[in-house]
């Protein structure tokens, strides 16, 4: 097959074909990594669900000396071509602080997006892997975008409605692709929807009675102070790097990583959504809501700002209807105290404030039984799921 196919709604059936071997090559010059951020536009180009990714964004993530990830770890690109066509991409990654921090020797893949077309994909994947044998690593493991404090995961359920902010998209028929390389079930995560007219009052009801309870333990539940900026992204992101420490597969963010990081969000930061708990003066928790930019990137052709996009993204963010619920964590010694439930309260009060009428809490992994009930206490619905896969290698 020499053509890629696109079909006009990401839930039409597409056939997953063999083709002729693809030529693997590995992205060294500026144009090649033109083509590597620009192929899933060509890709998806008839998908009325794709989100195209900033180009700029995408292109300072991927290349050392940018993003703060390539100050420890290491990542090559590939793409594949047939008739000089691009065909797919794959990176492969070896995160040494994922393996430092977990005791693992684990290599994984990422920025993967493929014709449906197993020879192509296979050969990707073995690409990667003899790559990451190289390193020195025994395992493959992905899809995963640098590492699970990045988007993540293959979407295997909810291919009828776009990504929000932040989260993967992709085809059904990876699904068949990525079984097609053998590769097994590390670990599934969900997306849950809560939506204005199902969410219930009761956390709204409770939440004065929980804020008088906490105070009586010197707990105290506040907004972020934008004015102390700095200081406060030190407080979240020590209890960033304590409360999510026993999740499978975290990896703590460096200082670096996580001021890259807050420099971003700061640009599209409601005060109102992020949410900071405190006990005696000193940060417990953290709650953070960011509006679902993908319902203004969605318009943005090819993620590119100029000329015209910059307008689209300047004018539509005051009509964003929808926010994504990033990161909500407690220190384990003050779960369960009711910190949660006022984190909720709050941002049920606040999006109704603000007209807001749909809002997405992920990714929860899918044995996180506290944070699950939690979301489906306040009638959430488990609309989507992500599958993260590995293999011996």
């Amino acid at each position: 097959m020499d053509t890629i196919q696109t079909p006009s709604v990401s839930t039409t059936t597409v056939t997953v074909v063999r083709g002729s071997a693809p030529v693997i090559e590995q992205v060294s010059t500026k144009h090649q990594m033109k083509l590597f951020i620009d192929f899933p536009h060509d890709l998806y180009s008839n998908d009325p669900l794709y989100v195209p990714e900033l180009f700029i964004a995408q292109r300072d993530l991927l290349t050392p000396g940018k993003h703060p990830f390539h100050e420890h770890s290491q990542i090559q690109l590939f793409l594949a071509f047939r008739d000089k066509k691009v065909v797919g991409r794959i990176a492969a990654i070896n995160n040494r602080n994922h393996n430092a921090f977990n005791g693992t020797n684990d290599g994984f893949f990422g920025f993967f997006e493929c014709i449906p077309d197993v020879t192509v994909s296979n050969a990707l994947f073995n690409t990667a892997a003899e790559w990451l044998k190289k390193q020195g690593l025994s395992t493959i493991i992905g899809p995963v975008n640098f590492s699970t404090n990045e988007t993540c995961g293959l979407l295997v359920e909810g291919f009828d409605s776009s990504p929000v902010v932040m989260m993967p998209y992709n085809r059904p028929y990876y699904i068949e692709l990525i079984k097609a390389a053998e590769m097994k079930e590390n670990v599934t995560l969900i997306a849950w929807q809560v939506t204005a007219d199902a969410v219930e009052d009761k956390p709204l009801r409770m939440m004065q009675m929980l804020e008088n309870r906490l105070a009586q333990r010197n707990i105290v539940v506040r907004k972020i102070n934008l004015k102390k900026f700095d200081e406060e992204v030190v407080k979240i992101r020590e209890i960033y790097n304590k409360a999510w420490d026993k999740n499978l597969g975290f990896v703590p963010m460096t200082d670096n990583e996580f001021a890259y990081l807050a420099k971003d969000l700061k640009m599209i930061l409601d005060p109102d959504f992020c949410i900071v708990a405190e006990k005696d003066g000193k940060a417990i928790g953290f709650a953070l809501c960011i509006p679902d930019l993908n319902q203004v990137l969605i318009k943005i052709r090819k993620g590119r700002l100029l000329p015209t996009g910059i307008f689209k993204l300047l004018l539509g963010k005051s009509k964003i209807k929808g926010v994504r619920v990033l990161a909500l964590g407690v220190l384990e010694p003050f779960r369960k105290l009711g910190v949660e439930a006022v984190f909720y309260g709050q941002i049920i009060r606040d999006c109704r404030k603000k007209g807001i009428n749909v809002a997405e809490a992920s990714w929860i992994l899918e044995h996180n039984d506290l944070m699950n009930s939690a979301i489906q206490a306040v009638n959430g619905v488990p609309y989507k799921r992500y599958r993260i896969y590995e293999k011996a290698i």
